[in-house]
């Protein structure tokens, strides 16, 4: 039986069919097909983090007064400092990840072992960074108390800041009046067998009102935002009577319930979005450093190419670009 091939004109040409459309390999094409559906995933994310902060934007935290924390400088407040130096960082490990991949190109095994080697160091740092911000943030630091309403009130005093009146927040602990407490944590076997309960707050709303009382220049700071963009300060009367009158909770840090800095889709946002995105870090450091001890060993050098280079760079540099967006939606904006 004969069998006669009909030519269509378009084997030559890029998409005419093979083992390599877009002269491309299987494994670059996987990989750029993962990026795509990746990419998608956190475009869902962040569009939903943006409708979530329309919709509570007269009571969602500035970044600003959340994020002012710098490794050992305690008790210092630079806002947006520290981020900024996790995004240099990831940006620095970008460019050694493509030196590597040109040194690959060049069959320079040295230089790529090298260059992963530095891409592996900074990718490890900015996730040890990423794990003490949510250290910080979890733990919180000035504390406030939530109302039945669901508001956040927060704590502190005006103070003279270049001519003029500024709102500085002071910790609950300094406020706090140790008072006799006769409520212990309930635990399984102390009440209910199917119920369990967090640990509870240092302090107590009543621990709270009685230093306030006390020291009559303290105010109090709501979560909700004025018409320019600052947060209401209420008056010392108003200040007392929405503590005495809707105070509900002592809050500590942040957690997915709860949070010192505001409406709690804040704070699950940032531990979903950051989260998700420094798993990805953690993957990329962890097939980095398979591929370093590969390029080690000799591995590609054997097979006469480094394209394996290639394509974890490829899912590294998605990396970095997802934290640009995420840094300027989450932080900037």
């Amino acid at each position: 039986m004969n069998t006669t091939v009909v030519s269509t004109g378009t084997e030559g040409k890029t998409w005419g069919g093979g083992n390599k459309p877009l002269n491309a390999s299987y494994g670059k094409l996987m990989m750029w097909f993962f990026i795509v559906s990746d990419a998608l995933t956190f475009s869902g994310f962040l569009a939903s983090y943006g409708f979530s902060r329309f919709k509570f934007i007269d009571s969602w935290p500035i970044a600003d007064e959340v994020f002012t924390h710098v490794p050992f400088l305690h008790g210092q407040e630079h806002p947006m400092i520290y981020v900024a130096f996790m995004t240099f960082i990831l940006i620095v490990s970008s460019v050694t990840m493509v030196l590597a991949v040109d040194a690959g190109h060049k069959m320079q095994q040295t230089k790529v072992a090298w260059y992963m080697f530095f891409t592996i160091l900074f990718g490890g740092v900015f996730v040890g960074s990423q794990a003490w911000e949510w250290a910080t943030f979890i733990k919180g630091d000035y504390g406030a108390v939530q109302t039945k309403g669901g508001n956040i009130l927060q704590f502190g005093h005006y103070v003279d800041h270049d001519g003029k009146q500024k709102f500085e927040r002071i910790a609950i602990r300094d406020i706090a009046v140790a008072t006799e407490i006769d409520r212990t944590q309930h635990t399984r076997d102390n009440g209910l067998w199917f119920v369990s309960e967090g640990t509870l707050p240092s302090y107590t709303v009543d621990q709270l009102v009685t230093g306030m009382e006390a020291n009559p220049d303290i105010l109090i700071r709501s979560q909700k935002l004025d018409e320019h963009g600052n947060k209401i300060v209420y008056s010392r009367e108003e200040s007392l009577k929405q503590l005495k009158d809707h105070g509900k909770l002592v809050v500590e840090g942040a957690n997915l319930e709860v949070n010192e800095y505001g409406t709690n889709l804040f704070a699950d946002f940032f531990f979903f979005i950051t989260g998700f995105h420094g798993f990805h870090v953690f993957s990329g450091v962890v097939i980095n450093f398979i591929i370093f001890i590969n390029v080690i060993l000799g591995t590609y050098e054997k097979r006469k190419n480094y394209e394996m280079v290639e394509k974890v760079g490829l899912y590294w540099h998605f990396v970095d670009l997802v934290w640009v967006f995420v840094f300027t939606f989450f932080y900037l904006v």
